[in-house]
């Protein structure tokens, strides 16, 4: 749909998806937010680590493994494309 729309080959639109992709990639590991002008915002976010440790789930004490750090990306659409 892209190719037709722009009246382009669906090899060179996919080339320029795949740079964009690049782009947007290391565009996240450098600064954590890459924004795709017009369709969605790229952010990263740092959880922490969580201790292994007995909690109460639905009346039970359930037994929780302790998990490592880790780096969770999301995508948000911009304000734009919510209010259409």
């Amino acid at each position: 749909a892209l190719a037709t729309k722009s009246e382009l080959k669906k090899s060179v639109v996919k080339k320029l998806l795949n740079n964009l992709a690049d782009v947007g990639a290391a565009g996240v590991k450098k600064a954590g937010v890459f924004t795709v002008p017009g369709l969605a915002r790229i952010k990263t976010k740092r959880k922490p680590a969580t201790k292994a440790s007995k909690r109460m789930m639905f009346g039970q004490k359930v037994v929780v493994k302790a998990k490592p750090a880790k780096t969770v990306i999301k995508a948000f659409a911009v304000a734009a494309l919510k209010k259409t």
